[in-house]
């Protein structure tokens, strides 16, 4: 088996040998016992000035091809989400194109190809006034309508910043809610993936916020498709799933403790679904077959792997995520947009590999030693 030399977390190095590589099944129809989208990345233009605070430049060949891939698999794609780097680089001109490219593509893929779309208010800047924000929304809100894509509803640093309470929350959401075309999804993105949304639903304590946001879901059930929580707390995604109205989704968004969570009756948006997706896929289909045994099988080894891309902060989760894209070959170079690529160490992503590698992820692993060795020789480490 091939080996390779790793940098290790107690500053030494240490050979890695990969396991037999897995042959994941093909799949192009979409699971039926569970919804489950991938929240998918982009591809920066490696030759693009894709640096801290410069416009974001897209490889959109390389872009639209990963969500044909994920469409593929028979996976759904939440697109323009933060794992594409909203709030971290993908500014709203490049949003808004990503929304209408990504759409064209569903409508000429010859399977499934569901797509959710984010849309939310971080074209604007600084606003005083909650009129100002819904106007933000709505201006999001019809691009993703008019693209024909599910709208995913996102959180607002401005209404974070200017809210002073629950009531002001259900005021803005009230006025989206009442004019969608279609039932939405709605997104609960905690402060671990964006500080700036601390105290979001009017406040810091979990069980008023919560209640805020059922009383919010409850009145508008109507317009609402399903709810996609990021909190990773499991006990409290089980606890509001039960509470939810009648036919309203409880969408996953716990990159940590997806198997149970999905396994017990929540659905799927999942960032790190975009890079275990031939897992992910064949889990679904085995929940569908009814073999629970061998759906735990599958993404057991996932879920260290998770845990890790998704570590302290986990808001740099996507580096891991762009740089598993690269070793698997689905895009040229490790770059990303707002140069983000060097938001996580060698170490770190090292020790990605090894997980990756465990969970039977590395599709290549001829290609994906040859990414790795170059990687760490820019470091100075001969592998």
């Amino acid at each position: 088996m091939t080996g390779i030399l790793l940098p290790t977390v107690d500053g030494g190095l240490a050979t890695h040998r990969l396991r037999e590589p897995v042959s994941w099944p093909g799949i192009e129809r979409p699971a039926t016992s569970r919804v489950a989208y991938a929240a998918a990345h982009v591809v920066a233009d490696p030759l693009a000035d894709n640096t801290p605070g410069a416009p974001a430049v897209v490889d959109w060949d390389a872009t639209i091809g990963y969500r044909r891939h994920l469409w593929s698999l028979g996976l759904g794609v939440a697109d323009v989400m933060d794992t594409a780097q909203r709030g971290m680089g993908l500014d709203w001109v490049a949003t808004r194109e990503l929304i209408r490219r990504s759409a064209a593509a569903a409508r000429d893929f010859t399977g499934p190809a569901l797509l959710g779309c984010g849309a939310g208010t971080d074209q604007l800047g600084d606003v005083a006034t909650l009129d100002e924000v819904i106007a933000g929304y709505e201006e999001q809100l019809a691009v993703v309508e008019d693209a024909g894509a599910t709208v995913i509803l996102m959180c607002s640093r401005q209404l974070a910043r200017i809210a002073r309470g629950p009531e002001d929350y259900a005021r803005v959401y009230g006025r989206l809610l009442d004019q969608v075309r279609r039932p939405v999804i709605l997104h609960w993105l905690g402060a671990m993936f964006d500080p700036a949304l601390a105290g979001y639903w009017g406040s810091t304590d979990l069980a008023v916020a919560t209640k805020s946001f059922l009383d919010i879901v409850t009145a508008h059930s109507s317009r609402v498709d399903g709810v996609k929580v990021s909190l990773l707390d499991a006990g409290h995604e089980v606890a509001l799933r039960s509470a939810l109205p009648a036919g309203v989704r409880l969408y996953t968004g716990d990159d940590f403790n997806y198997p149970s969570l999905i396994g017990s009756g929540s659905d799927a948006l999942l960032g790190i679904f975009d890079p275990i997706a031939p897992a992910a896929a064949a889990a679904l289909h085995a929940l569908d077959a009814g073999d629970r045994g061998r759906y735990d099988e599958i993404l057991a080894p996932t879920v260290p792997l998770s845990r890790h891309v998704f570590g302290a902060p986990t808001y740099h989760y996507k580096t891991g995520i762009v740089f598993l894209a690269w070793l698997n070959g689905h895009q040229d170079a490790f770059t990303m947009i707002d140069g983000r690529q060097n938001a996580r160490s060698v170490v770190h992503l090292a020790e990605t590999f090894r997980l990756a590698d465990a969970a039977g992820l590395l599709r290549d692993g001829e290609l994906a030693v040859r990414r790795m060795r170059a990687l760490l020789a820019v470091h100075g480490i001969e592998a």
